[in-house]
């Protein structure tokens, strides 16, 4: 006769301390609980509704420019700061913690502000501005430069260009740095004059942007449709692709130095290879008017973007619709997005003069959490992903409430492609020549050209 006896160790049941949760006994037989999935369903589907109804996406509205803001950047050394300039000429420093202005330069240019930037190095808390007033400026917001009431503070260096500028971008680690105009100029902080012109055919050169990992090559985007790389090495271009309609806004990948994103006046957002040009990597398709700029997250896994539509748009890198669109009743046309490098918010500045902070995920709790919270957290997740399949579970997770302007203008946007598809099936069915299908993300590029 066999006997079998129960034995179990009191670590596997006694709490440590009083504060501990109860340890209980689970035996996970399957067998002995037949409703699990249903349960888990069940579960998914209040994980889902509980996302939703805890969507608060929009944090602050940081006010004190008088004209739109359209240019915005970042402190990759300073998490808190970011410097925006408005259309009156403005700069202002803002602390996203305080939510107020630091720093400011009433007349810092005549003119609109077309791009800032800030100077890698010792000194962090140096930038560059630029402005169709032909002038890129060097500023400090050390305590000596700190403006009083209506009062400018002194410029730390000026530059001269010969045309007004349309943008600017520094170098990760030498002291260069490149603006568009009719021409790309590459100056010497310690020079007056450009110590390179770049130029391949285009008119006016809408932005530049220096590459921060694979340092000596930039891109460019100009009025005649065109995106062109060059290298700082050979001070030559590389290559040039011209699409059909103009590029506004480019994007590097802070992960993979291959790939960017650029903002297109068709409405969609574009992700290339650069070693490979003649198709898109992948074409984002929501917005219902131009895109006007658009920013990679910290981990190069998601897309940012503002567009025409006074609508900002998040995307997975790898899928081809935004997955949450953020709005308010008095935000207007969007010039400027930024990603935050920490990876939790997203800013965007608009035509209304306003600088916007946003949740990155809109029900995303912030503060310390426990680690049960975490788990409980990361269950809902879990759930909420294998059960996304399912139409409830679906409906609940996408639905997203769209201004009736947006919504109006999708519908019609949707219309005007499905006839235009109709129009070209029926053109490829009953072409005698064979023609073949041409792939979506080879329709809005006309050519490449290598160097």
């Amino acid at each position: 006769m066999k006997i079998k006896a129960l034995s179990r160790s009191t670590t596997e049941y006694t709490r440590e301390t009083k504060s501990d949760i109860q340890l209980l006994p689970r035996n996970i037989d399957p067998e002995l609980h037949p409703l699990e999935r249903a349960r888990e369903y069940k579960r998914a589907l209040n994980a889902a509704k509980l996302e939703r109804m805890f969507a608060k996406p929009f944090l602050a509205s940081l006010s004190g420019h008088i004209d739109g803001i359209y240019a915005m950047a970042k402190n990759p050394w300073d998490l808190d700061s970011v410097v925006t300039g408005s259309g009156d000429g403005e700069l202002r420093m803002w602390s996203l913690s305080s939510q107020e202005t630091i720093w400011r330069a009433p007349e810092a240019h005549r003119g609109i502000v077309k791009g800032v930037c800030n100077i890698p190095g010792g000194e962090t808390d140096r930038f560059l501005s630029v402005g169709t007033d032909k002038l890129a400026k060097v500023w400090s917001r050390s305590e000596s430069s700190v403006a009083s009431d209506g009062v400018t503070p002194e410029t730390v260096a000026t530059y001269t260009g010969k045309h007004a500028f349309s943008g600017i971008d520094h170098h990760r680690s030498r002291p260069l740095f490149a603006t568009s105009s009719s021409l790309v100029e590459i100056w010497d902080v310690d020079r007056s004059e450009p110590i390179t012109n770049l130029t391949w055919g285009a008119d006016t050169i809408n932005t530049v942007k220096m590459n921060q990992t694979e340092v000596n090559v930039l891109a460019t985007c100009g009025t005649d449709r065109s995106i062109i790389l060059y290298d700082l090495r050979t001070n030559s271009p590389l290559a040039k692709l011209v699409m059909t309609l103009s590029t506004n806004a480019i994007s590097w990948n802070p992960m993979e130095a291959f790939m960017f994103a650029t903002a297109n006046e068709d409405h969609n957002v574009y992700t290339f290879d650069m070693r490979r040009m003649d198709h898109a990597v992948n074409v984002l398709r929501d917005h219902v008017s131009a895109v006007m700029d658009v920013d990679y997250s910290p981990t190069g896994l998601e897309l940012v973007s503002g567009s025409y539509d006074r609508s900002v748009r998040l995307w997975d890198v790898n899928k081809g619709h935004s997955r949450d669109i953020y709005h308010a009743k008095r935000m207007q046309r969007v010039f400027c997005v930024k990603y935050t490098l920490d990876n939790n918010y997203v800013l965007s500045g608009s035509d209304d003069s306003n600088l916007r902070l946003w949740r990155a995920r809109a029900s995303q709790r912030m503060g310390a959490k426990s680690n049960r919270e975490r788990g409980a957290i990361e269950y809902a997740e879990k759930l909420k992903d294998r059960f996304a399949y399912v139409p409830e579970v679906r409906k609940v997770l996408q639905h997203r409430n769209v201004p009736k302007g947006i919504k109006k203008a999708s519908r019609t946007k949707q219309d005007m492609l499905q006839s235009r598809k109709r129009k070209e099936e029926n053109e490829r069915k009953h072409d005698k020549s064979g023609k073949a299908r041409v792939p979506e993300r080879k329709k809005a590029i006309l050519g490449v050209t290598n160097k």
